[in-house]
């Protein structure tokens, strides 16, 4: 790497860094001027909103905002140098635009590397924190919302099935509870008609059902139950829940309960396919908007850089809002759930090579 190369990373890490921490500041302060009255209403004390639930919300922010910070952070390096004749002055040394973008893309790869791991194990974990707080202090009303085909993970390698759950009699029908072992092999599955909740107990009990236990050599063993009791780590209230179950899994985690809902014949995947995917999909974000910004901002402009900040952000806008319209066509399956979380990426992947190429010297 060269000493330029190493300048340039240098300015756009500032950037970045200055960037995510005025997305993080600005996202706060929004979010507490407009939930401060619950959060004086419901109880919750100014020690918990910021030094538990806020902390804990950092994650998805920084997971949301990144492409964005580092987008900025490249369109003011390379606007800065670009308006100060830097890069004229290293075309005219015979370095091309292709050279000029060395340091950019090593700095997006790393990125890309970096936010697919924080995406996939560190934000589902502080997300259980944030989703906890707002339904003790931030829910509403209770909303109503499709009770069928509910899929929970109870704990590490356990999933629970439920056809259909009566929110008011807290019965779930058409119940399938799944345990698995390392490697994910089936060891257990208990198949009942339904499954009622006891206060008295404070557990889930099963009137009746067939457990099967699966042995390594590959016999299964059948046995009948009757009004036995679930040890489950779940209450009524988490199979009511509205968070999107994928989405708040690391990434082992939802490959395991993807796994098992299909075993188990599920349908309606969509949903949780499309956020299992965009795990993938969404880091290269990062690396796609570096691509489109050294090329949008290397050209001088009439306005300077407030004209290429506006054009950026118009660009940023009409990548999340491309994301926003196609995600629903995977949630119904209308495409296929893997082609709706990677093309949006793919189209302004496809446009920034032809800007690059375009804008080439």
């Amino acid at each position: 790497m060269t000493l330029i190369d190493r300048h340039i990373v240098r300015r756009l890490l500032l950037g970045y860094l200055f960037f995510t921490g005025a997305l993080i500041v600005f996202f706060i302060v929004l979010h507490y001027v407009e939930y401060i009255d619950d959060f004086m209403d419901r109880g919750a004390s100014m020690r918990e909103v910021f030094l538990v639930y806020y902390p804990s919300y950092i994650p998805e922010i920084v997971r949301l905002t990144s492409p964005l910070a580092l987008f900025l952070a490249c369109l003011y390096v390379t606007g800065r140098m670009a308006q100060g004749l830097e890069i004229v002055a290293l075309q005219m040394s015979g370095v091309s635009l292709y050279r000029l973008l060395r340091p950019y893309v090593a700095l997006g790869l790393v990125l890309t590397g970096f936010m697919f791991w924080f995406n996939g194990w560190v934000v589902p974990v502080t997300n259980r924190t944030v989703v906890a707080f707002d339904e003790k202090y931030l829910s509403k009303t209770p909303r109503q919302f499709d009770l069928s085909h509910l899929h929970r993970q109870a704990r590490p390698g356990q999933f629970l099935s439920v056809g259909y759950y009566d929110r008011e009699r807290r019965i779930a029908y058409r119940v399938s509870l799944q345990q698995f072992a390392e490697g994910r092999r089936l060891v257990y599955r208990l198949d009942a008609p339904r499954m009622e909740w006891n206060d008295s107990l404070q557990a889930w009990m099963v009137p009746e059902g067939i457990a099967r236990y699966f042995e390594p050599d590959g016999r299964e063993v059948r046995r009948p139950v009757r009004h036995q009791q679930l040890d489950l780590p779940l209450y009524p209230r988490d199979l009511a829940r509205t968070e999107r179950e994928v989405e708040a899994m690391t990434l082992p985690d939802a490959a395991a309960h993807l796994a098992a809902l299909r075993r188990s014949g599920a349908g309606h995947l969509g949903r949780p396919l499309v956020a299992y995917y965009s795990k993938f999909a969404y880091p290269f974000a990062n690396l796609i908007l570096v691509l489109i910004g050294v090329p949008l901002a290397s050209v001088r402009r009439r306005g300077g850089q407030a004209i290429q900040i506006g054009i950026g952000l118009g660009v940023a806008f009409a990548y999340l809002a491309l994301q926003k319209l196609i995600e629903p066509f995977g949630y119904t399956e209308t495409l296929p759930p893997l082609l709706v979380a990677w093309l949006p990426h793919l189209v302004f992947l496809a446009g920034a090579l032809v800007l690059v190429a375009r804008t080439r010297t």
